[in-house]
């Protein structure tokens, strides 16, 4: 993963490079991992397409890992509600 700024280049699932832009990073006290979700603003649905990897925020490795676990899952759309909570609130 190469980082600039909220900006990143990665590989797809294809093999071909592809520009996101990171929307957090955040650490969850239970999985004791650091979490990227991000998007390219593609619409699925009529919605914007988002990912989320764990990430090393130590930066040694620059890959991507994959979500492993329901937990984790549950945990990154736990954050991602209380998010919207919050945003739906100052609006």
């Amino acid at each position: 993963m190469d980082t600039k700024n909220s900006v990143f280049t990665a590989k797809n699932d294809k093999g071909e490079a592809k520009t996101y832009e990171i929307i957090f990073k955040f650490d969850s006290e239970e999985t004791k991992k650091s979490y990227v979700v991000y998007t390219d603003y593609k619409k699925e649905k009529g919605k914007t397409k988002v990912y989320a990897n764990v990430y090393d925020k130590t930066g040694r490795s620059k890959e991507l890992l994959p979500i492993e676990t329901e937990e984790e899952w549950n945990t990154i759309e736990t954050f991602l509600s209380k998010l919207e909570v919050e945003f739906d609130e100052k609006n």
